[in-house]
């Protein structure tokens, strides 16, 4: 599967969750893209990823629960849980208090925003455990071709370096020498730093070897061309996403937003004319991958029309506090972003050295 097709999903999803504010809405997203990532997850690195967002959601909701009952909510509220000694303040704060009344309203909301925000690193995460990182860059256009590199590299040699540490350490432990603080770092840390400048060297010569940097002449209008084209669908796709992510902008968000992605995209393809190049064995975007990536595509887009027909299902009130209901047709399109769980075939399990054997 093509790593950019699983990023296509996610991000579907994330869109979907930044437009609603249902708490059932949300759980429904979260357990989809759970149920995706627990049937196509591999054993590779990148897969434990998606267990380090989760954890990263639920501090984002406890610290914004914390935010809502120690600072108050700008929600009005009868029903009062709790009432926390309330710190007096100076004039010059007005509007700003700690401590004080803490109502059930306000609470549901912060916790209505805060699960938003949660579920959106969700998605995130479940494009990080289920796309491979070195394919996703090999994937970039050829106006990103040094970047790719760059970030390949520090991929690539991060782990010598943790490796690297963990082995002098060991070291000056076996040698009854100290390998905390300020002096075991600086001789830990010089040693390391050797290592790292000579697989630097290395890594310069065998790349000026096999031709890297090395451009191809393009004439001054098409420069002109691609930076104008690239600039101007940048500050379009950034126009669009604050559209898209905020009520105000549903009308003109998602068409600014596809002006501004195909600007930028026909820019990346005219600088990728600076960078002749070929990919060993690349990846292929087939019907798999049209259909991943027009699940989330689909659920964004249905989520969106249906906040546009029917607020009031996808944005729960609390001010009367009521308990959200759960809207039939935006659930069943969020559904829609299971279908990647059973059109993607599983992936096998490598073999281990006694099946090799």
């Amino acid at each position: 599967m093509h790593a950019l097709a699983w990023w296509g999903w996610a991000l579907g999803l994330g869109t979907a969750a930044s437009r609603t504010t249902n708490p059932l809405l949300l759980a429904l997203l979260i357990a989809v893209a759970g149920y995706v990532v627990a049937t196509h997850r591999t054993d590779a690195p990148w897969a434990r990823s998606y267990a380090a967002f989760v954890k990263l959601g639920l501090v984002v909701l406890g610290v914004r629960l914390g935010f809502a009952v120690v600072l108050g909510s700008p929600i009005p509220g009868t029903h009062t849980l709790l009432t926390l000694p309330e710190v007096p303040l100076p004039a010059w704060a007005q509007g700003i208090r700690l401590g004080g009344r803490v109502t059930a309203e306000g609470f549901l909301f912060a916790l209505y925003d805060g699960l938003r925000l949660a579920t959106l690193l969700i998605c995130v995460g479940a494009a990080n455990a289920l796309a491979n990182p070195a394919r996703l860059l090999k994937s970039l256009p050829g106006a990103l071709y040094e970047a790719g590199v760059a970030v390949v590299v520090a991929m690539t040699f991060a782990p010598h370096l943790v490796a690297d540490v963990q082995r002098l350490r060991a070291a000056r432990r076996l040698r009854g020498r100290p390998d905390r603080g300020v002096r075991g770092l600086l001789h830990v840390g010089l040693p390391v730093l050797e290592g790292a400048l000579e697989r630097s060297v290395a890594l310069a010569a065998a790349m000026d070897a096999r031709g890297y940097g090395r451009t191809a002449e393009v004439p001054a209008r098409v420069r002109r061309t691609t930076a104008a084209l690239t600039l101007g669908g940048l500050l379009g796709v950034c126009a669009g996403t604050y559209g898209v992510l905020t009520a105000e902008g549903g009308g003109y968000g998602l068409p600014v937003l596809l002006a501004g992605l195909a600007a930028a995209l026909a820019g990346l393809r005219l600088g990728g004319r600076r960078s002749p190049r070929t990919r060993y064995r690349p990846d292929t975007w087939g019907a798999r991958a049209w259909l991943v990536a027009g699940s989330g595509v689909a659920v964004a887009a249905l989520l969106i029309v249906s906040a546009a027909y029917d607020p009031a299902a996808l944005h729960p009130t609390v001010v009367p506090l009521t308990s959200p209901d759960l809207p039939l047709l935006p659930a069943a399109a969020i559904l829609l972003g299971l279908l990647p769980a059973f059109a993607v075939p599983a992936p096998t399990a490598a073999p281990s050295e006694e099946d090799t054997s």
